[in-house]
């Protein structure tokens, strides 16, 4: 209808729209997220923190197996949480990237460099569970991203929920954020596996060398800790217990045995 008036960033849903629809020729929800995408900003980061403006762009990895059911879940969950908190000023613009089987199948590759772009671009993102392609020469896609993007803290919220039954005498007590090395120590993924001959050539330069006794059948791992790693996770810890008001920080560590990686 000519005489028809929009405001901005609305677009008219024609019957011929509705028809294209019910044909497989035209996705609503597609024209829905292009619209919100338009509407939306990305996160900024200045003097050191966050800029979050009122509708950002935050991209999501739908995920494989399970992920496309969580996803349907979770996207709810959090848009009502915003609604909740800030009624009719703030909105979340989610913007889908591929990763995993869904990308593979749409792309050939099992994680496009456009998925990269757009986690470094927009800084925030979420994801589902993904699938390790197997003989594909990747170890691990949640590992790649995560080296990649150099997520090197993983924090974890730890508390208990009244209601929730629970094991402990008084679990109205935990109270913990757990923040976890995630690049380097075992997380960097170097191993030889059992039985191959590279892991055998290592094994008799480390008997000719270190002499040290490793049964002949031991897959063997490698774990770098770093100084600039370390110290850049206890920081991120410690900044986190300043700006939240937590009243101390617990180093935990194997240094007693492991005395020039975890105790040095």
């Amino acid at each position: 209808d000519s005489g028809s008036r929009f405001s901005p960033g609305q677009v008219p849903f024609s019957r011929y729209d509705a028809f294209a629809a019910s044909r497989g020729e035209f996705d609503p929800k597609k024209l829905k997220e292009t619209i919100d995408l338009a509407a939306g900003e990305k996160i900024a980061f200045a003097q050191g923190k966050l800029v979050v403006p009122d509708h950002p762009i935050i991209p999501f990895i739908e995920g494989d197996g399970t992920g496309p059911d969580i996803w349907r879940a979770a996207v709810r969950v959090l848009d009502r949480a915003v609604e909740l908190c800030w009624p009719g000023k703030r909105k979340i613009a989610w913007k889908e990237v591929l990763a995993g089987e869904k990308a593979f199948k749409e792309t050939g590759n099992w994680l496009p460099q456009e998925t990269i772009q757009a986690f470094q671009e927009h800084r925030v993102g979420i994801k589902g569970p993904l699938t390790t392609p197997v003989g594909e020469g990747i170890r691990s896609l949640n590992v790649a991203l995560r080296m990649i993007l150099d997520l090197y803290a993983c924090v974890r919220p730890v508390r208990h929920f009244p209601g929730v039954p629970s094991p402990l005498k008084d679990p109205q007590k935990v109270d913990m954020v757990v923040f976890r090395e995630n690049t380097e120590d075992v997380y960097v993924g170097f191993e030889l596996e059992s039985g191959k001959q590279e892991t055998k050539d290592l094994l008799e330069h480390l008997l000719k060398k270190y002499h040290w006794q490793i049964r002949p059948d031991s897959g063997i791992g490698i774990k770098p800790i770093s100084r600039f790693g370390s110290r850049r996770l206890i920081k991120a810890a410690i900044d986190y217990a300043l700006s939240k008001g937590r009243k101390s920080v617990t180093l935990v560590h194997k240094g007693n045995i492991q005395k020039f990686t975890e105790g040095a």
